[in-house]
């Protein structure tokens, strides 16, 4: 496989966004204007879809996930393009892709974490056992279950279960004491109601330079909010 594909717009100093799990760069930066006005704030934004998602390809076979994937597609991906100097960032699954790339030896400038807290990274294990209770439950979920909304939009997103599963196998937790490694400065992005994936407030007193920024929303909802860009664009370009 080669490096990810996706959209891009701007033409200045790079910042890669990762997009969340079974979603894609359309969906979580383009759709509702973050791309744009991180662009319009001078910034070329790179957006990947991540393997099994969007425009990237999907295989079934089991050797196309060692642990850690995400992050290998991502270090393939800089070095195709060519970065030394980058911003580095992504929401909720494109969030511990970072934090992963960033432990790995990865140096982004700045780093943004959206939708992520303390026990996203740490205990991905319990939140992964959801995940793949969201694939099992695919064809027999019922409405009101806890399960119903992530199956919708798996489907609405046209993902591929098998790929899918795999991928979630290759995801590791991230202790706290690894989270030294996280040097350079931190904007973590939350929405008021999000807590899917623990405590921004525990993973921002985690970090040696981490800000918090609240926004309106759910974990769902929070990359609808033009908040979301707004705050992006304050962080970057302070």
């Amino acid at each position: 496989m080669g490096p990810p594909t996706g959209p891009e717009t701007g033409d200045a100093r790079p910042l890669i966004l990762l997009h969340g799990l079974f979603s894609s760069a359309e969906v979580n930066w383009i759709k509702f204007g973050t791309a744009a006005r991180i662009s319009e704030a001078g910034f070329r934004v790179i957006m990947p879809d991540l393997r099994v998602h969007g425009s990237s390809e999907a295989p079934h076979e089991p050797e196309n996930y060692p642990p850690d994937v995400l992050v290998h597609d991502l270090q393939d991906l800089i070095a195709h393009l060519g970065l030394a100097d980058f911003d580095l960032g992504g929401f909720s699954l494109g969030a511990r892709t970072s934090v992963r790339a960033v432990v790995a030896g990865m140096t982004p400038r700045r780093l943004i974490l959206g939708g992520m807290g303390l026990a996203g990274l740490a205990g991905w294990q319990r939140r992964g056992q959801f995940f793949k209770r969201v694939i099992a439950e695919y064809e027999t979920a019922k409405r009101g279950d806890d399960t119903w909304l992530s199956i919708q939009f798996m489907k609405t997103m046209k993902i591929d279960r098998v790929a899918a599963a795999l991928l979630l196998d290759s995801f590791t937790d991230t202790s706290p004491d690894m989270l030294a490694a996280l040097t350079m400065p931190v904007l973590l992005v939350c929405g008021e109601q999000d807590q899917d994936n623990g405590s921004a407030e525990d993973l921002a007193a985690a970090l040696p330079d981490a800000r918090l920024v609240t926004i309106p929303g759910t974990h769902m909802s929070s990359v609808t909010e033009p908040a979301m860009g707004e705050a992006i664009v304050a962080f970057v370009t302070a």
